[in-house]
């Protein structure tokens, strides 16, 4: 843990998140010291790397921008050179850019508040610094992009693969980090057994009740699983349609059978252990045991610490 206050992965200390609390909340009200300050737009980029491309709808945020004000503050890192480009709107001073004190700011939360704030034609924005490395700023990134209401359940999914992936959480860190439960963590890393092209053939035909995918993602076949998207969306099928469906084996079926799950066996060359990995799924490529693999190893060296 560094001098400054901030945990290894980027955290206040003491920082614990409660259900249903927001993480930048959190960050900004239990930083033990916090940096608060008005800086200018124009000193100030988004992070390029940002995980989230897609804002959502601003305009209820502006209104009230226009309002009230920026009533919370954004969250930013001091950098020492003007901050990259970036498709993200940005102000300019009259020399293309203000640097306060000689260094930039690059935004670790609050990108939303941001864009409002340059879309209502504010100036200034109130701001808490952090220091955080590049790396930390991008996790702080996912888990405060994991507390927003309205991501998809496959984009809640992917959050929690890359914080696994990037940053090495195991399940029950990232239940920690966000305030869920280890149990709903498992059940959306769950839904990525679902081929990227049928989850946006699922959301394009409304179905993104998480429970709904749940039930679709058990079939481990992608070709019984597309079926199955069709023939929920067409008949408007439920939850419990859905387990009705999955029971009478009319789906994801051979001679009238459910595909079985893959499973993996390793026997070591001397005999001493033997390995045995059973997935959900049918089918499972080199990548997605190697991801399974690694949240093992992850999560025997988080217990042994």
């Amino acid at each position: 843990m560094s001098e400054s206050g901030v945990a290894k992965r980027g955290l206040p200390i003491r920082v614990k998140m409660r259900h249903g609390a927001h993480f930048v909340d959190e960050l900004s009200r239990r930083n033990e010291t916090p940096v608060g300050k008005l800086l200018p737009l124009s000193s100030i980029q988004p992070n390029v790397h940002q995980p989230r491309t897609d804002p959502g709808d601003l305009s209820d945020l502006i209104a009230s921008v226009r309002d009230k004000g920026v009533l919370e503050p954004i969250l930013v890192r001091a950098v020492q050179d003007e901050p990259g480009t970036s498709d993200v709107p940005r102000a300019r001073g009259d020399d293309g850019g203000e640097p306060v004190g000689g260094r930039w700011f690059e935004i670790v939360a609050g990108e939303r508040r941001y864009r409002a704030a340059l879309a209502a034609g504010l100036f200034e924005i109130p701001a808490i610094e952090l220091e955080v490395t590049p790396d930390e700023a991008l996790e702080i990134t996912l888990i405060e992009n994991l507390q927003r209401k309205d991501l998809n359940s496959f984009e809640e999914a992917e959050g929690y693969r890359a914080l696994a992936q990037l940053h090495g959480y195991t399940q029950e860190q990232i239940a920690k980090a966000t305030g869920r439960s280890r149990s709903l963590i498992a059940e959306s890393l769950a839904l990525l057994s679902i081929p990227k092209e049928l989850r946006e053939r699922a959301l394009s035909l409304g179905i993104g009740s998480k429970s709904a995918l749940l039930e679709i993602a058990k079939l481990g076949d992608p070709r019984a699983m597309a079926a199955l998207i069709e023939k929920a969306a067409q008949h408007r099928m439920s939850r419990d349609d859905l387990r009705k469906e999955l029971k009478s084996g009319s789906k994801g079926s051979r001679g009238g059978q459910r595909a079985k799950p893959y499973s993996f066996r390793f026997r070591s060359p001397d005999r001493s252990f033997a390995l045995q990995l059973n997935f959900r799924q049918s089918t499972v490529d080199r990548d997605d045991l190697i991801r399974a693999l690694e949240q093992i190893l992850a999560e025997i060296r988080s217990t042994s610490d």
